[in-house]
């Protein structure tokens, strides 16, 4: 069975595409393909409040992309799913119903938190160490969504209008990470030590930077370090010195504020950084979802 996943976020768009296949009665889950197209679709819309006519062009000609390669692939199933810039876009549902009309995906808007959820369809946390409780940490272009674990069950989940691209675009305020950290302070707690799982592109890119072994957590002190290296440094020298695409290094500094500020707040010192996203816990949904019909 083949399965693909379209995460339309606020910096790029992804498409994922998985084989399942059973083995020992589990499945298996397979990487085909990915394609990550830095759409931006988040600088028009919180600057703007909606999408522009360069923007939009790109959307229907990503998914015509999309839907050809998934015709390649014979991919048996998909969902499409938009975040935080499409909720927020005015034009976000002629966007969608011009995707349908030119190449067939249907994309749905998700919110804040089922986009948290997704991430932990990853099942990620089946093989914890019962002695933390995990708090996991999501860093989009738009929004942070924060998912906090105790005794393998959900105790708090919210989704914070605190993305690197509202960063970029200087329209994060002050009252929107007071109203952060009040909430961490008050919700993240638990008598057992915390650590955080990150998400996303950006913590992705730092971890395998930080050249931390798989499995192993990189420490808050590290992404302080790293975050104050960058900061120092200009969107260009960034490329240069450590090999980034432009629209990786300039939100990357942002990315790391958000990280550094949510672990410090929650009395997190530990990160792991596991490779999984949306476009991976969508899979996961989809595939669950066609067992509970069998």
């Amino acid at each position: 069975m083949k399965i693909a996943a379209i995460d339309i976020g606020s910096n790029a768009a992804r498409l994922l595409i998985n084989e399942v296949k059973i083995n020992n009665k589990k499945p298996e889950f397979i990487k085909l393909n990915l394609l990550r197209i830095p759409l931006r679709l988040g600088m028009d819309v919180f600057t703007l409040g909606k999408i522009g006519e360069e923007r939009e062009k790109m959307v229907v000609d990503s998914m015509k992309i999309f839907s050809d390669l998934m015709k390649v692939y014979k991919v048996d199933h998909y969902r499409a799913c938009a975040t935080s810039a499409m909720r927020d876009a005015a034009n976000g549902q002629e966007i969608i119903k011009e995707v349908k009309e030119t190449s067939g995906i249907d994309i749905e808007i998700i919110s804040g938190d089922e986009e948290a959820t997704l991430v932990f369809e990853n099942h990620v946390a089946e093989g914890l160490d019962k002695e933390f409780s995990y708090l996991y940490i999501d860093v989009g272009g738009g929004s942070t969504e924060l998912t906090f674990y105790e005794n393998g069950k959900m105790k708090y989940e919210k989704s914070f209008n605190i993305g690197t691209i509202r960063l970029l675009n200087n329209l994060v305020t002050l009252d929107n990470w007071k109203e952060m950290k009040v909430e961490i302070q008050k919700n993240i707690t638990s008598k057992k030590p915390i650590v955080a799982i990150g998400s996303g592109g950006n913590i992705n890119k730092v971890f395998s930077m930080s050249k931390t072994k798989d499995g192993k957590p990189m420490s808050l002190s590290h992404l302080k370090k790293v975050y104050k290296e960058f900061n120092e440094l200009t969107v260009e020298e960034r490329m240069t010195r450590y090999n980034l695409r432009e629209d990786r290094a300039d939100v990357l500094v942002y990315a790391l504020k958000i990280f550094n500020n949510v672990m410090t707040w929650a009395d997190i010192s530990r990160i792991f950084v596991p490779k999984i996203s949306v476009a991976d816990g969508l899979i996961h949904n989809i595939y669950s979802h066609l067992q509970h019909k069998k």
